[in-house]
Formats: C-alpha cells, structure tokens, sequence
C-alpha cells in the first residue's frame, strides 16, 4: 500500500513536552514500500499517519535504513542526529488527510517550500487550529507563555533575546532556501510558500502559505494565501492579490504566464496569460468593465468575473472618465532579462 509522505527531524517543545515546531530537511514525497516497511518495523510504525518520536538510539538504524534505498540525504542526517540532544520526530502519512498535530501541519508546509508540491495539492484545512502562536526568537521558537521567563533568564546571563515576530508560521528560509532565488527581505516569504526557480522577492514584496511563484517572477507586491503566479510574470511595487483568508472568499485567484500587475494595483479575478492590469487600477469580480474592441470604439460591458482566465486583455483605468476598459494586450511583458538574474 502505498504512503503519502515520509520526513525524519527536529522538534522544538515546550515546557509541556508538548512539540510545537518541527524542521525536516529532506521531506520524501511518495517513499517506496519497501522503506515504509524498514523503518516500520525499526520504529513501530504499522499504519495510518502518525507522529512518532524517535530516541536517539534509533538513528543507526534509520540511517542504513536510508542508505539501502538510496537517500544518502536522510541518511547524513540520521547520522548526525544520533549525537543530538534535540527531540527527534518521525512522521508518515499514509494519506493526505487534513492535519492533526503541528508535526504534521509543519511537514505540509514544507513539502510546498521544497516544491514537491505545489499550492493547494495538499489538503491543509484547519492548520491556522493546529500550529501555534510562536515567539521567533535568536534562541528559536519559544512558545509566549515561556518567553517572559526566558527574556529574564537571557538579561541575567547578560545576553539579549531578540523576537523577531509572533506569528502562527514562521519564515521560510529558517527552514528551506530553494535554488535560484533572490529574497531581500527573508521575513516576508512564509513557510509554506512556494518560491519558483529564478524568483527575485524585494523588500516590499511578500509570499504567503500555499501560494507562491512557478517560475522565473519578480514580486514587488502581495500574494496573498492561494494565490499562484505563473512563469515570466510580475507583480509591480504596493500590488496586491486577494487571497481565501479574508471576507469569506472562496475563489481561487491564479495569474497566468507573462503577465503584469502594475504597480499598487490590485486584482480578485483569475488573470490568463500575458494579461496587463495598469498602475493603480484595482480590479474585483463586479468591477464593471468596458470592452473595447480592436478599434477601440465600445463593444459592451461586462462584470470582470466573464474576463477570469482569458489571454491577452490590458485592463487600463480611462483618464477622463475614470471608467474600467479593456481591450486586447498587443504586447505581452517582457522581462529584463538583467533586473531578474539572480
């Protein structure tokens, strides 16, 4: 039978025992049974998607375990992990089912980061209920309840504890950096996102959970959770893409290849291919638009909802009228081939 997912590592708990982060460097999508079937019967693991905590005994055999199927990867780390003080986690998902333990919701998170899945191919439904709010500190993840104490046991020792944020996720490159990327500012692309060979990410720019890029983009604005750009496309300075979290929408907004957000522009329609909204213009579902026809003379008008997914439309704001119009794109976007080199 096969398994859905299969990751060995750290986890970080409080004063409990209670796991409330766990980092795994080398997640496996779709291990081979016969895996499955070594490192259950070294762990115990029989079926079912479970959470298992390794003693650091076990990592010898987690390792030959890893070299027999040809993981070199995990294997290194069961090594190391055998002279660790730190709480070991195994965890296997026989399906992917909704998360039932932060252990589980971490490896989702970083099976997306990894890019072995893309955004929305995993189930992720109530994480926000599962995953902790976390001090991100100097000194990792502390749960709030602990981090008075430990701020008054680092002023004792003459040291200082710097919280980087308080949040549910922390940020992606504590845990993954994917290749071929640029980010500017790490604290804004989350765990979870999807950051596409040859993304630049600039300091304004921000990747949410379960959205990201599918390739080569330069993100100077917002994508927002459940958002996903295509490959050659930009998101210009102060844009912004709805995402599911907020207002109850359910819509999932995507951007095709090659297109343009302008900047602080904003967009709550799926966006086909070499599609252009212009600087400043924000288009949502029942933004009522103009249709121009090749001529530019008026052929109608239309909710923006009737565009979602069609190519080539240039989405422009009338200077006189301050009417939404859009007619076709004549040239799809070009990148600069220099600005997006990483």
């Amino acid at each position: 039978m096969s398994t859905f997912a299969l990751a060995l590592g750290t986890a970080t708990k409080n004063r409990d025992q209670k796991i409330i982060e766990a980092f795994f460097p080398n997640p496996i999508l779709n291990p081979s049974d016969d895996l499955v079937s070594v490192i259950g019967a070294i762990t115990g693991y029989e079926q079912g998607n479970q959470v298992i905590e390794i003693k650091a005994e076990m990592s010898e055999y987690l390792a030959a375990a890893f070299n027999g199927a040809n993981d070199s990867a995990n294997a290194d780390f069961a090594t190391a992990a055998e002279k660790s003080s730190q709480p070991l986690v195994l965890v296997i998902l026989a399906t992917d089912d909704a998360p039932q333990s932060v252990a589980e919701g971490y490896l989702k998170l970083q099976l997306i980061s990894h890019r072995l899945v893309k955004p929305h191919g995993l189930v992720l439904d109530g994480i926000f209920g599962i995953l902790h709010n976390i001090a991100w500190t100097n000194k990792g993840a502390i749960d709030l309840p602990e981090l008075s104490d430990r701020q008054i046991e680092a002023r004792l020792k003459g040291e200082t504890l710097t919280v980087d944020c308080v949040d549910k996720f922390p940020k992606m490159v504590d845990y993954i950096v994917p290749s071929g990327v640029r980010i500017a500012d790490t604290s804004r692309v989350r765990l979870g996102a999807h950051v596409g060979q040859g993304t630049t990410v600039m300091h304004e720019g921000f990747i949410n959970f379960n959205a990201g890029t599918a390739g080569v983009s330069m993100v100077e604005g917002r994508i927002s959770a459940g958002v996903m750009v295509g490959e050659g496309t930009d998101i210009g300075g102060g844009a912004s893409i709805m995402g599911t979290l907020s207002g109850g929408g359910k819509m999932v907004i995507t951007i095709g290849e090659n297109s343009l957000l302008g900047a602080n522009a904003g967009l709550g329609i799926p966006l086909g291919n070499r599609c252009t909204i212009e600087s400043g213009l924000y288009i949502t579902a029942g933004s009522k638009v103009k249709m121009l026809d090749n001529e530019g003379k008026e052929a109608g008008y239309v909710k923006a909802r009737e565009l979602a997914n069609k190519d080539d439309l240039l989405f422009r704001r009338n200077s006189m009228t301050g009417q939404i119009e859009c007619l076709a794109n004549k040239s799809a976007v070009e990148l600069n081939s220099m600005l997006h080199s990483n």
